[in-house]
């Protein structure tokens, strides 16, 4: 039983033909091109500010927390599904340790990992409807902060150079980052279901020792790429340490207003 699960999830996650087979080409693959990623960010930026302050009007609860119900849970299947997709890919593709944290210079982005990579290159632009619907909800617990627009703007641009870079370390930071929203996106979905879990403060912890445990496994690969043959997409993670930086000051902040100072406690969506 046990066997016939693992061979069905290693085909369907790992050896199906569109996965195994992927490759990421500027221009044609479908949100490949420097065009798309421009529009797509501005376009959020610009109707978030735009929203912000003419707002649609508000939806009335009865009809909003099905919607946010459906919405959390489309986003935990798939992060679960990510996280065990690239986790069997990386299992089944990398050759060593050494890989998973320093892909080698010139490898292009095809085959599982990479695609894996994409999807949730895709997946974090879905998650510009948790922006919508704070707006349209109008809710006293949860307010559109900057942290929660600048996260949002920002990653789709660091999962782009992901893939345009073939970069290292992202097969790590991708599973880390959707195994923290499989305990986020629950956590939301229970509200939205009307139960309020008290493990709130749990999903903000994690998240800040996922930035923490980044920085330490970019520590590994600099050591990889200074003391071997160099690691590819390294320049990208110049970006990557500015964004986790700003991140980590961002929600050290957030957690010390909110569950160290006795202030209102906001509820953020981090993706």
């Amino acid at each position: 039983m046990m066997t016939h699960i693992s061979s069905a999830l290693h085909y369907w996650l790992v050896h199906h033909p569109s996965i195994l087979h992927f490759s990421w080409t500027q221009g044609q693959t479908l949100g490949s091109s420097p065009l798309f990623l421009t529009l797509a960010v501005v376009s959020y930026l610009l109707l978030t500010l735009l929203l912000s302050h003419f707002p649609l009007p508000s939806i009335n609860p009865a009809l909003l927390k099905p919607i946010s119900a459906v919405h959390n849970l489309i986003l935990l299947i798939f992060s679960l599904t990510m996280s065990l997709g690239c986790t069997l890919s990386t299992l089944s593709h990398a050759p060593d340790l050494h890989w998973i944290i320093c892909v080698p210079p010139q490898t292009p982005p095809t085959g599982p990992l990479f695609f894996w990579a994409y999807v949730f290159y895709l997946s974090k632009i879905l998650e510009f409807v948790d922006t919508l619907l704070i707006i349209v909800g109008k809710s006293t617990r949860r307010r559109l902060t900057f942290l929660h627009v600048y996260h949002h703007a920002a990653v789709v641009i660091m999962c782009y150079i992901w893939l345009q870079t073939s970069q290292s370390l992202f097969p790590v930071v991708l599973v880390t980052n959707a195994s923290v929203h499989v305990l986020m996106y629950a956590y939301y979905l229970s509200c939205a279901l009307g139960v309020r879990p008290r493990w709130k403060r749990v999903v903000t912890e994690c998240q800040i020792l996922q930035f923490m445990f980044s920085f330490v496994a970019l520590g590994m690969m600099l050591h990889y790429h200074f003391t071997g043959g160099g690691c590819s997409g390294v320049w990208g993670w110049c970006f990557n340490v500015a964004f986790y930086s700003s991140l980590l000051a961002l929600f050290l902040d957030f957690h010390a207003k909110n569950y160290v100072i006795a202030t209102p406690k906001n509820e953020y969506k981090q993706t």
